[in-house]
């Protein structure tokens, strides 16, 4: 009885997310968990606060295989291929998951699992097919794609992270999110890798209200009630799909206090934030990579890094503004 607006707004008291990778994984020693409050010898790789796995896992018996076949044709990473009824258990997972009690705001991505399944049912193309054929193509994103690996070389691909528990191995060119590995790479909250110009044509063709190169792709309506933001919804700055500025300058914020209420974007687990502001007519990326070598570096969320920098941008053009009107005046 969730809707698709509370989903894209990260109010349907869904989970904020399911590991289902350790389904994959084993301790190779029966007398030990897969996981310890504690760190310790076995137990050195951190997943968390207060959360440790195991450093000696197995993959469980007949669920990984080293080539693809019709029996695991789901690439996961190099030489790691799982069978496709993984997709279906993590739906099913997803289905089964229970919801919080309290309808507030919690990120969470599992409902965006279930976006790429809805897009499939109605479009009769998978989700990377068919924001291929409608969206980027047309705009001329050459770089902007799942599965990157399947149209360029490695070496064009900055690394990703050394992943020592779960795919164990260094990720690159294949996604991060554990979850959107096992869905073959293509998911609804995860797996589109880009560069910085094909990302600036994306978010210029949202600024020019749906328009890009003269054809339109979205209705300037659709974009204005997703990016609005819900300002009756209590302590949920969010729009649908997209994030908005904090109103409240006392907590964080995904971007900078100067970036005007009429904007909007979205930041990465991996250090990456985009971010759209009508106002200034300004389209801000920041593309870097903080879990290289591992996720536990928190350092670009601690010194605020991506909205410092977003600051900086907006200085220079309040600075450029007040010189040009000091310049009129004097003029005048």
């Amino acid at each position: 009885n969730i809707v698709i607006e509370d989903i894209l707004m990260h109010q349907a008291r869904l989970q904020s997310w399911i590991p289902f990778y350790y389904s994959l994984l084993k301790p190779v020693f029966n007398s030990q968990s897969l996981f310890d409050d504690s760190l310790s010898d076995v137990y050195s790789l951190r997943l968390g606060a207060g959360l440790y796995i195991n450093r000696y896992t197995k993959y469980s018996v007949n669920e990984v295989a080293a080539f693809r076949s019709e029996l695991f044709p789901l690439e996961v990473a190099e030489n790691m291929y799982i069978g496709s009824r993984w997709k279906d258990s993590i739906y099913i997972s997803i289905a089964n998951s229970p919801l919080r009690e309290k309808k507030e705001y919690l990120y969470s991505d599992l409902g965006f699992y279930l976006f790429s399944f809805m897009i499939g049912i109605l479009t009769d193309q998978s989700l990377d097919e068919y924001t291929s054929i409608q969206f980027y193509r047309k705009l001329g994103t050459d770089r902007l794609c799942f599965n990157p690996l399947n149209r360029y070389a490695e070496n064009e691909i900055a690394p990703t992270e050394e992943d020592q528990y779960f795919r164990k191995q260094l990720i690159r060119g294949t996604v991060h999110d554990p979850g959107a590995a096992m869905m073959g790479g293509v998911s609804g909250h995860a797996g589109l890798f880009s560069n910085a110009n094909d990302l600036a044509k994306l978010f210029q063709m949202y600024l020019n209200g749906g328009v890009y190169a003269g054809e339109r792709y979205i209705e300037s309506e659709t974009l204005e009630l997703f990016t609005r933001g819900f300002l009756g919804v209590k302590d949920n700055r969010r729009g649908l799909g997209f994030d908005k500025p904090e109103p409240d300058t006392t907590k964080p914020g995904p971007a900078c206090l100067d970036a005007s209420p009429l904007s909007y974007g979205h930041s990465g687990f991996t250090g990456t934030l985009v971010w759209n502001d009508p106002e200034y007519d300004l389209i801000y990326i920041f593309l870097s990579n903080r879990i290289f070598p591992d996720a536990t570096n928190n350092k670009l969320l601690e010194m605020n890094i991506r909205t410092n920098v977003q600051q900086v941008v907006y200085d220079a053009i309040m600075d450029r503004r007040a010189m040009e009107a000091l310049s009129v005046k004097d003029y005048r």
